[in-house]
């Protein structure tokens, strides 16, 4: 498997991402459900936004969790004291568990990273038993993050490579309407129910915005590679939007997810 996701450093990925899946995973918990001794693999945890915040819960018996990427799982480890957690490196399109391992199989702002997403879907399934649950959240990059939006529609505007980086961001897998249903629906899950998940990004400043976008990180990171002179109009570009005529300072941007859920016959 390949991930469409850049990650350097953990702690870029927090500032980026981090600190904004952990306000959504209460959420989606919420939506996905939980039961008492029951065994959740957590796919695609990054730094664990959505393993730390099922640990929470007292009921649950065990959670594991995987990840594609090695720096992801070693943050995840550093930060793990609960004996219930375990965080493994793994492709979520060939999970090493057996089928019906799992109570419930979750994946929280993955499948849009994953270029064959109705294969990772199946894998959930298939190592959910029956009558558990699998559920997946992944944001709306085309109508749902205007803060991100703000970002490259800025940059589409200024260049050719730019207007073809908002093409691929915005139409990853499972983002659009009713797409992740049917692929649940597909996978021969049952009872299939999705809905719309909303937080807001909250950020001191426009230094706050970029700094991690600017180092690199993360789909938006990916077009950073440019030369020191395109970097600076890009920089000064999205600043003059974030900052959209009055001084520097806090924003918020509203964010919204797709979420789904279905049940393993």
């Amino acid at each position: 498997m390949t991930s469409s996701f850049t990650v350097h450093a953990a702690s870029g990925y927090e500032q980026l991402m981090g600190r904004w899946s952990r306000k959504l995973a209460p959420l989606f918990i919420d939506f996905a459900g939980y039961g008492a001794d029951e065994k959740v693999l957590d796919v695609g945890c990054g730094t664990g936004s959505l393993t730390f915040e099922l640990a929470k819960s007292a009921d649950i018996a065990e959670i594991q969790a995987i990840d594609f990427s090695a720096v992801f799982v070693e943050a995840a480890r550093q930060r793990n004291t609960d004996p219930r957690i375990t965080i493994s490196q793994a492709d979520a399109t060939a999970l090493p568990f057996a089928d019906a391992a799992f109570d419930r199989a979750l994946a929280l702002l993955v499948l849009h990273f994953v270029p064959e997403a109705g294969k990772a879907v199946a894998e959930m399934r298939r190592v959910t038993r029956p009558g558990g649950v699998v559920a997946a959240v992944v944001w709306d990059h085309y109508g749902g993050m205007t803060g991100m939006r703000m970002m490259i529609d800025t940059v589409a505007a200024l260049s050719e490579s730019g207007r073809q980086m908002r093409s691929r961001y915005c139409f990853q897998p499972m983002m659009q309407p009713g797409e992740m249903k049917r692929t649940f629906v597909e996978q021969g899950l049952t009872d299939v129910t999705e809905t719309e998940l909303m937080i807001r990004m909250d950020y001191q400043n426009f230094d706050d915005f970029w700094a991690p976008i600017g180092a690199g990180e993360g789909p938006l990171g990916r077009y950073m590679t440019l030369n020191a002179a395109e970097r600076e109009r890009v920089e000064a570009a999205v600043r003059d939007a974030y900052q959209a005529g009055r001084p520097d300072g806090p924003r918020s941007f509203a964010n919204v997810a797709w979420a789904c859920r279905g049940i393993v016959p």
